[in-house]
């Protein structure tokens, strides 16, 4: 009997510190939060609610004339909703006309493997589904998203749930893992020349290798593009429209052998 319960009551701690190793650090989302929005040049911070968390921060960026045409703005692993790539994406599409909005992704403690993120998924999907609702409340009819790296698999696995289309088109970039689903929504599967190994090493995506049934074969099928490193002497440079300015927890300056716009998965602390 005693055997037992000592048993049990292993089972439920390893349990219970298995649940806390898959929640998501909301401390520091908050701390991005405190730190990115009084320091916002470009755009308005929102509060979207979610069956799980009743504030997620997302930046809401207009375009400079009236559109009905938006795009969630999606980042990798560990960063916040203005985090350099992402900063530069969301103000540069609206410069170009579409309204953005940049949404917190869950993140984790920042030493935390990027295997440990798959348990957030779901709670990225519900993220991703409030924002969709938040943009077409406001207005907007047309909605797009573009994922970066992990945000890409996040995105991946939230449009796989889904027996109809939920967005109007999608652009995954750096996204290091097959699609899930063949895409119901117009795909541009965007590949760095000099992208994380396992970008560049994961199964080709195209029709055929994006499960299909005789169901969904009218569905859409990804287009791939793949874009050459820059110049050692070029440097990508932020949007005139800095979104904000940069904090000393930047992410590290890339290598040499990868692309100025694919370093995404370095440790934000």
């Amino acid at each position: 009997m005693i055997r037992a319960v000592v048993a049990l009551a292993a089972m439920l701690a390893l349990a219970g510190e298995v649940a806390a190793a898959v929640v998501a650090d909301i401390a520091r989302e908050t701390r991005w939060a405190n730190e990115v929005v009084p320091q916002l040049v470009v755009g308005d911070a929102v509060w979207l609610a979610t069956p799980q968390h009743p504030r997620v921060l997302a930046l809401y960026t207009k375009a400079p004339a009236a559109t009905r045409n938006a795009v969630i703005v999606v980042h990798g692993l560990g960063v916040n909703p203005d985090w350099n790539l992402i900063g530069v994406l969301r103000t540069t599409l609206a410069d170009q006309g579409f309204a953005t909005l940049s949404v917190q992704m869950p993140v984790l403690a920042a030493d935390a493997p990027r295997d440990d993120y798959q348990a957030l998924f779901a709670d990225a999907g519900e993220r991703l589904t409030a924002a969709v609702a938040w943009l077409h409340d406001n207005g907007y009819a047309r909605v797009a998203v573009v994922s970066h790296s992990l945000g890409a698999a996040m995105v991946n696995a939230w449009l796989a749930q889904h027996d109809e289309r939920v967005v109007d088109a999608w652009v995954p970039v750096g996204m290091f893992v097959a699609f899930a689903s063949r895409p119901r929504e117009p795909v541009l599967d965007v590949v760095g020349e000099r992208d994380f190994p396992e970008v560049l090493a994961a199964p080709r995506r195209g029709p055929r290798s994006c499960p299909a049934t005789a169901a969904r074969r009218r569905r859409s099928s990804p287009v791939r593009i793949t874009i050459s490193a820059m110049p050692r002497s070029v440097s990508p440079r932020r949007s005139p429209r800095s979104s904000s300015a940069r904090s000393t927890a930047s992410a590290e300056r890339p290598t040499r052998r990868r692309s100025a716009w694919a370093r995404e998965e370095a440790r934000v602390r």
